[in-house]
Order: structure tokens, then sequence, then C-alpha cells
């Protein structure tokens, strides 16, 4: 993962919700979920940020059942890495911050 690259609350929730192979609106549901409700997409906003992830090849458009208009979509290995990498940036974040303000208390 690129040292610099920071994900976006949005992006790091669609990330994780695609764990396991999901449409559309079951990324937004899960989102909204995991986020507290903070984080919710709009169906433009979420296949915009789809296609976008697709092309960096961090996800992946599982093939559509003929007849059936849901598309699903799949988290990559390359996509699993940013994820992994982005849960490690946000730890160290935490365990700075917790790091100082303990000193505080002390």
């Amino acid at each position: 993962m690129n040292e610099n690259m920071v994900l976006t609350e949005a992006t790091y929730y669609i990330l994780l919700s695609l764990y396991r192979p999901q449409h559309g609106y079951g990324i937004m549901q899960q989102t909204e979920l995991l986020s507290g409700g903070r984080v919710r997409l709009a169906a433009g906003t979420l296949y915009g940020a789809l296609n976008a992830l697709c092309d960096k090849e961090w996800i992946v458009q599982l093939p559509v059942e003929d007849g059936s208009r849901k598309k699903q979509y799949k988290l990559t290995p390359k996509g699993l890495e940013i994820l992994v990498g982005e849960l490690n940036r946000l730890k160290q974040l935490v365990a700075n911050g917790e790091a100082i303000l303990n000193q505080e208390e002390e």
C-alpha cells in the first residue's frame, strides 16, 4: 500500500462491506450499519465509487446471471491489501492518540 494513501470513510466501508460478495443495495445497507449511520451512500455516489474501485482493481464485478439485473462485487487480493493497510494506519492513529492523552492524565 502507498504509505501516503488515506482512504475516505466511504471507501473504507465499501471495501469492508465487500469482504464477502455483495450487491449495491447490500453495500449501502452495510456501510450505513457499520458506520453507525454516519455514512449514507446515495446510489449515484456508490456506483461511481464502485466503478473507480474496479478501475483500480481493488474490487471486481462478478458475472451477472442471465435475466438478473443485480450486479455483485467482491474484494480482490489487491483490495484486501489496501483495506488491511488502512486498518493498520487507523490503529496507529488511535494508539498514538491514546498514548498522548493517557500521558496528560498522569
